[in-house]
């Protein structure tokens, strides 16, 4: 037995309505009245009928989606980042298409094809980057893409970041301010523009000062990469007495490797900083130091262009850097009168 789809004639018949009112009753942002979109909606719930969103699509030449694509979601950062998106589109009438892609140009070619084959209105690269192959065939489509939290080289794409440099140097100043005299750093990837950035801040604030970090080891951005290097420093003959982690995640990995297998105070014998503020950084276990990513104010840039670059394909890419507080919890000596 098949049952008749209901159709948007169908509600204009029931509404008293004409079927280009419906239509515009369903598009986000028409132009209608509460008394129209009242009847038209009432008449649709009565019928079961939901809008063809696709076939709409191919009238408008708009899909109303977003395809995002995130390389990995191990660290905190980008789950909370993906609600603040999904909500913040939602509320302009968009939604988000999430692909997962590592760090590769074959895998993020794939899935950058896959979206363009979805008819996405603009895809929002996270953690990823675009090579100028890629940029050409979104170009070419006329998709726009926007940068979050990872820049590149060249003026070809939007992008938004927290200000990673002035980042890295608050770290070097508030830890040469607590006294301490052994400073190192577990970098980001430094294939990436956020782990380069967040290095060069924290490296020149400290030769500003006329200091030099102990050790600086490449952490990938991962857990067992910053476990191995926070071993590999605490081995050394004159350990460090404060560690820079390039994000939260890592961080952690960093803490529970002092405190668990080392049996070292955290702060008492070695102050942690890291940087991102995930929500897991307040917890008591960790109360860790770090420097917060404005997460709502990068998302509503983000937002800002992509919906812009959409409306108007002329509009020239532009980089965004926010700039965000070092927030003061436990895991790092806090220096006296200390103010920032």
């Amino acid at each position: 037995m098949t049952v008749e789809k209901v159709t948007s004639q169908d509600v204009a018949r029931l509404a008293g309505v004409s079927q280009s009112a419906v239509s515009r009753v369903f598009t986000p942002g028409a132009s209608v009245s509460p008394a129209m979109a009242k009847k038209v909606h009432a008449a649709a719930a009565e019928l079961g009928y939901r809008p063809n969103v696709l076939a709409r699509s191919l009238i408008t030449g708009r899909s109303r989606i977003i395809g995002l694509v995130v390389a990995y979601l191990e660290n905190q950062f980008y789950p909370v980042a993906i609600e603040h998106l999904s909500r913040a589109l939602q509320a302009e009438g968009y939604h988000i298409l999430i692909f997962m892609a590592e760090n590769s140009e074959s895998q993020v070619a794939d899935v950058i094809q896959e979206l363009m084959d979805y008819q996405v209105d603009g895809i929002i690269a996270a953690s990823v980057a675009m090579t100028h192959d890629l940029s050409e065939r979104c170009a070419a489509a006329g998709i726009p893409v926007v940068l979050f939290n990872r820049d590149q080289d060249g003026q070809s794409h939007s992008a938004v970041t927290s200000a990673n440099t002035i980042g890295g140097a608050k770290v070097a100043e508030f830890l040469i301010a607590g006294g301490h005299r052994r400073i190192a750093h577990i970098a980001g990837w430094q294939g990436s523009s956020t782990g380069r950035d967040r290095q060069k801040g924290f490296l020149d604030a400290l030769a500003a000062a006329g200091r030099e970090p102990v050790a600086v080891i490449d952490g990938m951005y991962t857990r067992d990469g910053a476990a191995d290097a926070a071993r590999q420093m605490m081995a050394m003959p004159d350990p460090p007495d404060a560690i820079f982690v390039g994000n939260d995640h890592m961080a952690f990995a960093v803490m529970d490797v002092l405190r668990s297998e080392l049996g070292l105070s955290v702060p008492g014998d070695v102050s942690i900083v890291g940087y991102d503020d995930v929500p897991l950084s307040a917890w008591p276990a960790f109360d860790l130091t770090t420097l917060r990513q404005p997460v709502n104010r990068m998302v509503a840039a983000t937002v800002e262009t992509i919906l812009g670059k959409i409306q108007d394909r002329t509009l020239k890419p532009r980089k965004i850097e926010i700039d965000g507080p070092l927030i003061l919890r436990g895991s790092a000596r806090i220096p006296e009168g200390w103010a920032g």
